[in-house]
């Protein structure tokens, strides 16, 4: 399966929720290694693993990771991924590429210490853009963004929630990524009528519409 397209960018929002004195990082899908890179300057003693199941990507990761583990994380065991050992586990804009990321969550929840973490960036399936795209039937992939090819799997903040519930974790920090977008006004004005005739919180939906990602922290439950 083609990759999301690799770059040296870190998601700074992601890396505020890290836990500043982790003593085990994984990083599952850590593309370049540039959360490695900026985790690094602020933890320098963690062991810092990447898990990457592309090669050219795991071989850039290993510039800043203290080493990369290159495999599909959904082959690993609950007894592997216990080996693992981590206090602190990343997923940036991972989860929504598995298969099953409910799981896998559920494999970590076994592994985690009950001091551990989960920090997770994950994408809106219900931010204004695709909902207006579907409103006129242009649900089309793309290379990247909230409607990458490479996508499994589709995520609300109801439903992240939901999963992290349903897989032993109790979600402690939950951040929204807004950014500025000209033609957001426009289709909000329609999301709130469409709320409206469902009989949904107006409110709600136009908050929820104008998230792109979500960014969390999560302890064991």
């Amino acid at each position: 399966m083609d990759q999301t397209p690799v770059h040296e960018r870190h998601n700074a929002d992601l890396l505020h929720l890290m836990p500043p004195a982790a003593l085990r990082v994984v990083e599952v899908g850590c593309s370049s290694g540039a959360l490695a890179r900026e985790y690094k300057k602020i933890n320098a003693a963690c062991a810092y693993l990447g898990v990457e199941i592309a090669a050219e990507y795991a071989q850039l990761a290993r510039r800043h990771c203290d080493a990369v583990l290159e495999v599909d994380i959904e082959s690993l065991t609950e007894q592997a991924v216990r080996g693992l050992e981590a206090d602190c586990w990343v997923f940036g804009d991972s989860l929504e590429h598995l298969r099953d990321p409910w799981a896998l969550l559920r494999r970590v929840r076994a592994a985690i210490p009950g001091d551990g973490h989960v920090v997770a960036c994950i994408p809106n399936a219900q931010h204004w853009s695709v909902q207006a795209r579907l409103a006129c039937g242009e649900l089309r992939y793309e290379d990247m963004g909230l409607l990458d090819r490479t996508h499994l799997r589709w995520f609300t903040r109801i439903t992240i929630l939901d999963m992290f519930q349903q897989s032993g974790f109790r979600v402690v920090v939950m951040n929204a990524r807004v950014f500025n977008e000209p033609q957001r006004e426009k289709v909000l004005a329609a999301i709130e009528a469409m709320a409206r005739t469902l009989g949904a919180n107006p409110a709600q939906a136009m908050a929820d519409a104008s998230v792109f990602q979500y960014v969390l922290r999560a302890v064991p439950a």
